[in-house]
C-alpha cells in the first residue's frame, strides 16, 4: 500500500516509469493528396488507411500551411508559419533563419524520449537525394536512416514526359518495377521503422517514418499497377470555361499540362494511385508491428502529408497552388486515450502545424513559447468541436519554377472555412481575389470574388484573413 501512493506520487510529480509515457509513430507521406479510399475516392485502395481511419480521428478538412515540400515540413516541425520560419521554397533551411527553435522532435528528446528520423521528414530532394540527409536537422534526432531502394538503383529506366532535361522529380514520371515491396526505397524504411520499434518498445520513443511516394516518380511494385487498368482510370470532367474568371496568379504554367494525351494522363494518374496503395502496404507493416510489439496501448499514431496534389484538376498537376487540390491534406491521429471517439471523422478545420501542440497535449509534455498551432486534443475528444475559425495556405509564386517573365512574383494568402475558400494575390488583392462556395461548388469551378450579390461576404472573408496573416506573420517568441 506504501510503494502504490509513493508510485502515485511520483507520477504526479512527473517521474512516472519510460512505461507510463506515449510513444509517437510519426507517419509521413510525400505530396499525397485526398485521393485515398479512406476518404471517399471510388476507385483507390486504401485498406490500411482505412484500417488507420477506424483506429482514431480522420480529419477531412485538414490543410497544409504552403503547398511545397520544405516549408510545409519546417512549418509542421517548428510549429511555426512559413512567413515566421522565413522558408518559402525547397532550397531554404530555418536553422539559417531561426537557429534556436526548438523543433517538434527535439522537444521529445528533451523530455527523455528516444528519437529517430527513417527517411523523408524535413526537406529531401527527390529522387536526387535518396539515400541522403537531405536538408535534415541533426539536432532534432538520436538515430537515422537513409533507406536507398531498388527504385533508386534503376533511375535511368524511369519513364518521364520530359525526356529532354529528365527531371523526375519536377515532373510526371512512373515506372512499374519488378521486385517485391521490401526492395523499394519505402519498403526498405518500413523495415527500419519497424527494427526501432523493435529495439526501443521498453523506453518512451518518437519514432518519425518519411515515406518518399506518391511523390514522382511514381514508382512501385508492378502489382500495384495491376491494380489500375487504364479503362478505368478517370480524367477530372470540367467546364469548358473553368479558367475564365481565375487569376493570373493562381494558374501554373507548366509546358506540358495542356498537351499531354488523354492515354499520358491515364498513365500518370494510374501511376500515382499505384503509388498511393504501395504506401498504403506499407504503412500496413507498420501497424501489424505496433499490434505484434505490444505497443497499441501506449502509442500515438499520426499520419499526414506535407501537401495536396493535382492530378489534371483545372488541368494542372502536381502542387504549387493554392487550390483545395493542393492546400487539403489527408490527417488522421489514434490515440489510446481516445478509443470512445475511435473511427469517426471530423470536419473540424486543422493546420499541420497544430500538430506540434497537439502531441505535446497527449503526451503531456510542456510545450515550447514559440508555438502559434492549436492543440487538437479537444477534437479528440468530440470530433464535432472546433478549434480554429480558419486554415491558412500561403504561396509566393516564386517558387513556381515555369513562372513566365512577365507574370509578376507575388504572394498569396487563402483561407478555408467551414464553406468558403477564399484567396488574395498581393496587397490588398492587386494581382487578383478567389472565392469559392464549397457548400455548392465543392470542386472551385466558379470565382465568386466579383460578383456584386457576393461583396458582403466578400468583405467578412476579407477582415477573416487578415487577422489570421496578422498572426502568421507576427515575429516568433523565441
Amino acid at each position: 500500500m506504501f510503494r502504490i501512493s509513493i508510485f502515485a506520487l511520483g507520477c504526479l510529480a512527473g517521474i512516472c516509469s519510460a512505461q507510463e509515457k506515449l510513444n509517437v509513430l510519426f507517419i509521413a507521406a510525400d505530396d499525397m493528396n485526398n485521393d485515398l479510399g479512406a476518404y471517399g475516392h471510388p476507385l483507390v485502395k486504401t485498406p490500411n488507411f482505412d484500417r488507420l481511419a477506424r483506429m482514431g480521428i480522420k480529419f477531412e478538412q485538414a490543410y497544409c500551411n504552403y503547398p511545397v515540400c520544405n516549408p510545409s515540413r519546417a512549418s509542421l516541425m517548428t510549429g511555426l508559419y512559413p512567413d515566421q520560419t522565413r522558408v518559402r521554397s525547397n532550397g531554404g533551411n530555418f536553422r539559417n533563419e531561426i537557429p534556436s527553435v526548438k523543433t517538434l522532435p527535439q522537444m521529445f528528446r528533451d523530455a527523455g524520449y528516444f528519437t529517430a528520423r527513417v527517411g523523408k521528414i524535413y526537406h529531401y530532394g527527390v529522387p536526387t537525394q535518396i539515400g541522403e540527409d537531405g536538408v535534415d536537422d541533426p539536432a532534432s534526432w538520436h538515430e537515422v536512416v537513409n533507406p536507398r531502394g531498388r527504385d533508386k538503383w534503376e533511375e535511368e529506366r524511369i519513364y518521364t514526359i520530359d525526356p529532354v532535361t529528365h527531371n523526375l522529380g519536377g515532373t510526371l514520371s512512373w515506372m512499374a518495377q519488378d521486385g517485391t515491396d521490401e526492395e523499394q526505397t519505402d519498403g526498405i524504411g518500413a523495415t527500419a521503422a519497424i527494427g526501432l520499434m523493435e529495439r526501443r518498445k521498453d523506453e518512451p520513443f518518437f519514432v518519425a517514418m518519411g515515406f518518399y511516394r506518391p511523390h514522382t516518380p511514381y514508382v512501385a511494385p508492378r502489382k500495384y499497377f495491376r491494380m489500375y487498368p487504364l479503362q478505368m482510370v478517370r480524367l477530372p470532367v470540367e467546364p469548358l470555361d473553368d479558367l475564365v474568371d481565375m487569376p493570373h496568379a493562381a494558374w501554373v504554367d507548366r509546358p506540358y499540362q495542356l498537351y499531354l494525351s488523354e492515354t499520358k494522363k491515364r498513365q500518370a494518374i494510374r501511376a500515382y494511385y499505384a503509388s498511393i496503395t504501395f504506401v498504403d502496404a506499407q504503412l500496413g507493416r507498420l501497424l501489424d508491428a505496433v499490434e505484434k510489439l505490444g505497443l497499441a496501448d501506449n502509442t500515438v499514431i499520426v499520419f499526414w502529408s506535407d501537401h495536396g496534389y493535382h492530378m489534371g484538376e483545372h488541368k494542372l498537376w502536381q502542387k504549387t497552388t493554392l487550390f483545395e487540390n493542393s492546400a487539403r491534406v489527408p490527417l488522421m491521429i489514434a490515440s489510446p486515450k481516445h478509443r470512445k471517439t475511435a473511427g469517426l471523422a471530423t470536419k473540424s478545420l486543422a493546420e499541420l502545424l497544430d500538430l506540434y501542440p497537439t502531441l505535446a497535449d497527449l503526451c503531456g509534455i510542456a510545450p515550447p513559447q514559440h508555438l502559434v498551432g492549436k492543440s487538437l486534443a479537444p477534437i479528440l475528444d468530440d470530433p464535432t468541436q472546433s478549434v480554429r475559425e480558419t486554415a491558412l495556405t500561403t504561396f509566393d509564386t516564386l517558387d513556381r519554377v515555369n513562372r513566365p517573365p512577365l507574370r509578376p512574383r507575388t504572394v498569396g494568402y487563402s483561407i478555408r472555412t467551414e464553406r468558403w475558400r477564399y484567396t488574395e494575390w498581393g496587397p490588398e488583392a492587386k494581382h487578383g481575389a478567389e472565392l469559392y462556395d464549397h457548400w455548392n461548388d465543392p470542386k472551385e469551378y466558379v470565382n465568386l470574388a466579383l460578383a456584386p450579390h457576393m461583396q458582403e461576404t466578400v468583405a467578412k472573408m476579407k477582415k477573416l484573413l487578415g487577422r489570421h496573416v496578422a498572426a502568421a506573420v507576427k515575429k516568433p517568441n523565441l
